[in-house]
């Protein structure tokens, strides 16, 4: 079956389609409930906020870190199967939100299990995504899927955001329905084989030296970690420090334009950043993100609308630049290097929370905030930097061991 598709998308199969709406649907269920939930628990459950916060960190780093294990049960059981398992498991969790509302414990073991749900199926949706397809059409599918995600990101709060307090039972109940129909669709998905990242069959050692002739030995891995980090200093404290200078109603409407432009943007850029050499599309991309976070340092609407472009930018070639790259320099199979890079992520994420939550608070008792952003745009240049460097040295270490090495006796 053959969908409608052009541009960077190429011809969508008819599962490619169902892919994309699927993970539409996905986060808008998602996201109707998971940005509320330090809400629920502090002010219906009561749980002190350091108890929130720990449950929060756990719950996050398990969805990002377990794509890992999601990974693995693809390559046991398949990727359909394993989307299956892992839709079976986050609808299960949204249905133990409503006994949940009376039970504290409950809702957090909720919580666990769509987590592990996420962990599960993100790795598998985006291997079968691109399986079969050559690297031209990788760049424009993994756009797709992540406007798709971001669409869905952009919707969901405010779709739920009537019901959330006053209706909880309902709008849980109501999100469990549509992930177990979402689910029942994933049934009708024909098998496909996961042929790994290196569709061209490249060896490890040929992908290897690609990437050092793009200006870069380094893994991609690294450098989703430093992305993820530098990112999430602005996901994390953007809120604290726009609304008291302008008002939530911009605050909203920044997050709205940013979520429109990563959703347009991502596809029409994907064949140009494909083509890039990843040296060049990281320059670009933690050159966006430093730009932007120095930019927010001035405040002010004008400060924080086009910090945020900037990184939008920022976030749009370094993303999936870094899949596309991984993708491409390795032959382990595709759920695999996806289960990696949600590993990396996660790695990055919970640095930023760890480290940001102290810089911000310095900053601020020293009536200082806006240096906050002026020293996340320094690690946005230095990190980086320092991170070739010392790949350089390490390289240059290793040519050296090698003739000698070679005339070692055995």
């Amino acid at each position: 079956m053959k969908g409608r598709g052009s541009g960077s998308y190429g011809t969508l199969t008819g599962p490619q389609l169902f892919l994309l709406g699927g993970s539409f649907l996905i986060t808008v269920g998602s996201f109707a409930v998971l940005p509320y939930m330090s809400v629920l628990l502090h002010d219906r459950f009561g749980l002190g906020l350091g108890v929130v916060g720990a449950v929060l960190a756990v719950a996050s780093l398990v969805q990002f870190s377990g794509g890992v294990v999601g990974a693995a049960l693809a390559a046991r059981i398949g990727l359909r199967a394993t989307m299956l398992v892992a839709l079976a498991v986050r609808t299960a969790g949204f249905a133990a939100f409503v006994p949940g509302l009376t039970r504290p414990v409950v809702a957090v073991a909720a919580l666990f299990l769509v987590s592990c749900g996420a962990a599960l199926y993100l790795p598998a949706n985006k291997a079968y995504l691109v399986a079969g397809c050559g690297h031209e059409r990788r760049p424009g599918l993994l756009a797709a899927s992540g406007s798709a995600f971001n669409a869905g990101i952009a919707l969901g709060p405010p779709a739920a955001a009537p019901f959330v307090l006053t209706s909880p039972a309902g709008l849980f109940t109501g999100v469990a329905v549509l992930f177990a129909l979402v689910g029942a669709g994933h049934v009708l998905l024909p098998s496909v084989a996961d042929e790994g990242g290196g569709v061209e069959g490249r060896t490890d050692r040929a992908a290897e030296e690609n990437g050092a002739a793009a200006g870069s030995r380094l893994p991609p891995f690294a450098f989703t970690v430093l992305a993820v980090y530098v990112f999430m200093f602005f996901q994390h404290y953007l809120a604290l420090y726009a609304v008291p200078r302008t008002s939530t109603a911009f605050y909203g409407a920044v997050l709205m334009g940013y979520a429109i432009l990563l959703v347009v943007a991502q596809p029409l850029l994907a064949r140009r950043l494909a083509a890039l050499p990843y040296a060049t599309a990281l320059r670009l991309g933690f050159g966006a993100m430093a730009a932007g976070t120095a930019v927010l340092a001035l405040g002010g609407r004008a400060g924080i609308a086009v910090g945020a472009v900037l990184l939008c930018l920022g976030e749009i070639v370094l993303f999936l630049k870094n899949d596309l790259e991984a993708l491409a320099r390795s032959t382990a199979p595709s759920a695999t290097v996806f289960g990696r890079q949600r590993l990396a992520a996660g790695l990055g994420a919970f640095a930023a929370a760890v480290v940001g939550g102290q810089l911000y608070g310095v900053a601020e008792r020293a009536a200082a905030i806006p240096v906050f952003w002026l020293v996340v745009s320094a690690q946005a240049v230095v990190l980086p930097a320092l991170l070739v460097v010392w790949e350089g040295g390490s390289a240059r270490r290793r040519a050296g061991d090698g003739p000698v090495a070679a005339h070692r006796p055995r």
